[in-house]
């Protein structure tokens, strides 16, 4: 089960312009450089350097349509294809009245974007409690240097936590993050820090999930597992494991999440 986006090019800090990307058409400009997707999808990837250069921060709003169409000289319409799936996928917000708005994890409709329980009663799940157990700095495993795409004996910061829905414990994360991203992160941070863990991730380092894959199996509760989520020895648990990516689909999150789905089940739109 996969959330999809699409990934930006390298990040750049200067001013994005036509010129700046080879082979970019310019609408009514004559003979251009051969093109390999539709001009909306390249105006698309421009928007994305400028997500990924911090030339628009999260919650910040980027340009209108019509100031994007003239600085990428194209048409109006071909801005607003390429606005339309940035905002399909969650990197950007539109809002009535006010203009377009690079998302944030903060924001309550996507505070639960990667977490996808549900109550039996089909309702979303109510705010859950997060516990967190631990937060330490480590040389990296070999599944986790793996995964993370880092070099054998980096450092990496392991966070474990519990989150619990009404006095019980429903997930046990184990949240692996590359040393280097995520200096100065501590449990005293962790647990100060009131919004969504992305939000934190987002907002005090810089780095923003902009999409993830899981892999989902059953699995066995041993007997540590099942003393902090409170079930019994061998019970039944999903098992999720999560990458996330940031910009140009480098991946900056590892999580092995245990679910006990007695009061909760996993649901996924397919579209």
């Amino acid at each position: 089960m996969t959330v999809m986006a699409l990934s930006a090019s390298s990040a750049s800090s200067a001013p994005i312009t036509p010129s700046s990307v080879t082979g970019v058409p310019v609408e009514g400009a004559g003979e251009a450089a051969p093109a390999f997707s539709p001009l909306y999808q390249q105006i698309k990837a421009l928007i994305m350097r400028g997500l990924q250069g911090g030339e628009w921060k999260p919650g910040e709003a980027i340009p209108s349509e019509l100031d994007l169409a003239a600085r990428f000289r194209v048409s109006q319409g071909t801005v607003r294809k390429a606005i339309d799936e940035l905002a399909a996928e969650n990197l950007l917000v539109r809002r009535q009245g006010k203009g377009t708005f690079v998302a944030t994890h903060s924001e309550e409709h996507v505070q639960y974007r990667f977490l996808r329980l549900q109550t039996e009663d089909g309702g979303p799940p109510p705010p859950m409690q997060r516990h967190f157990l631990d937060c330490r700095r480590t040389r990296a495993p070999a599944d986790v240097v793996r995964a993370l795409d880092l070099k054998p004996g980096d450092m990496a910061v392991q966070v474990r936590r519990t989150l619990s829905s009404q006095g019980r414990p429903v997930v046990l994360d184990d949240i692996w993050l590359p040393g280097h991203l995520f200096k100065g992160l501590t449990a005293e941070r962790l647990s100060e820090y009131k919004g969504p863990l992305y939000g934190l991730f987002e907002t005090e380092f810089g780095v923003r999930m902009i999409r993830a894959e899981e892999k989902i199996r059953a699995v066995a509760a041993d007997a540590a597992v099942a003393e902090l989520l409170g079930v019994a020895i061998g019970a039944p648990l999903l098992s999720v494991e999560r990458l996330s990516r940031t910009y140009g689909d480098k991946p900056v999150e590892w999580r092995r999440g245990l679910y006990q789905t007695a009061t909760h089940h996993y649901r996924n739109e397919l579209s």
